[in-house]
């Protein structure tokens, strides 16, 4: 044996809103359902992953720089509703529904 130990370095993602980087298991995970970003805390959804600090501060930068339609490539606004709830924050009223703003 050579004495080394087998720990394994915690992978890092970049915030989608304040684009710090960040271990993994301090970001929350956010997948795109149909036209919904909701939060998977397991990680285990299907498809692309945005990751997102979860704090209001950073969820409103990803929204107010549209982050989410970048990170998912997808087009139009997504509705970010569920995320305003887990971060424990009512949508701003500029984001009607949760939608974000184009």
């Amino acid at each position: 044996m050579s004495g080394r130990t087998s720990a394994r370095p915690c992978p890092e993602r970049t915030c989608v809103g304040c684009r710090q980087r960040a271990t993994r298991n301090g970001l929350l995970r956010v997948a795109l359902i149909e036209d919904r970003c909701v939060p998977d805390h397991r990680g285990t959804l299907p498809g692309r992953g945005a990751y997102l600090h979860p704090t209001p501060d950073c969820l409103q930068l990803a929204v107010r720089r549209r982050a989410f339609p970048r990170a998912f490539r997808a087009e139009g606004p997504l509705d970010t509703g569920e995320l305003w709830r887990v971060v424990g924050q009512a949508a701003p009223s500029d984001a009607p529904h949760g939608k974000a703003v184009r």
